[in-house]
């Protein structure tokens, strides 16, 4: 591949991930209390009912349910997305993860970068999003999601020759990710707990 279409494709990354950023802004809101971190909350995505501290009955029905997926989505997108670019700062600064998660997500970009490896990731779009299975366990309240979705990718080393994937090629991809709230907290935060590919 010549440098003009890395160059586009480098361009285009940009420009997605431009939109991404605006999206996630436009709906998820400002942080108060912790700049310099991306929102990680679903606050518009939820009905009222999903902030008030102390719910006992959290009512998961299926406008909640719509709700819930449409920022599952937008979460699915934006991670998979981070995971390519140079910086990963939504990554780095956990907004959308767990612990356990954000130590995966941490190793695999450290291998990554001690290999001298990059990853080229253009996200097509998600074909769907369905709840597997929602279930409260003590105060959380867990959802499984099993995403389909479309995705262009490869990893390249350090002189860009493709060690995997197609940059030409898009890829079907199924994923099973488990997300996580505390329903005690007054906090519409979500957090992605683990993940099945």
């Amino acid at each position: 591949m010549s440098y003009s279409f890395e160059y586009i494709d480098i361009i285009l990354l940009a420009m997605i991930a431009g939109f991404i950023f605006l999206r996630l802004r436009g709906i998820l809101g400002k942080r108060t209390g912790f700049e310099g971190k991306l929102s990680s909350d679903f606050k518009k995505e939820f009905p009222k009912s999903f902030v008030k501290e102390k719910t006992k009955n959290l009512n998961f029905d299926d406008t909640a349910q719509k709700e819930f997926l449409d920022g599952a989505k937008i979460a699915y997108e934006t991670i998979i997305t981070d995971f390519s670019d140079g910086d990963n700062k939504i990554i780095k600064s956990k907004p959308l993860l767990s612990e356990k998660i954000y130590n995966q997500f941490i190793e695999a970009l450290g291998q990554r970068e001690a290999q001298g490896h990059f990853a080229e990731i253009t996200f097509i779009g998600v074909i769907s999003a369905k709840i597997k299975e929602h279930k409260k366990i003590e105060n959380n309240l867990e959802v499984t999601v099993d995403f389909i979705s479309e995705l262009i990718t490869c990893i390249k080393d350090k002189d860009k020759k493709i060690i995997s994937g197609d940059p030409e090629k898009i890829k079907k991809v199924y994923d099973t990710w488990k997300f996580s709230r505390d329903t005690r907290s007054a906090s519409p935060n979500w957090y992605l707990i683990d993940t099945i590919t």
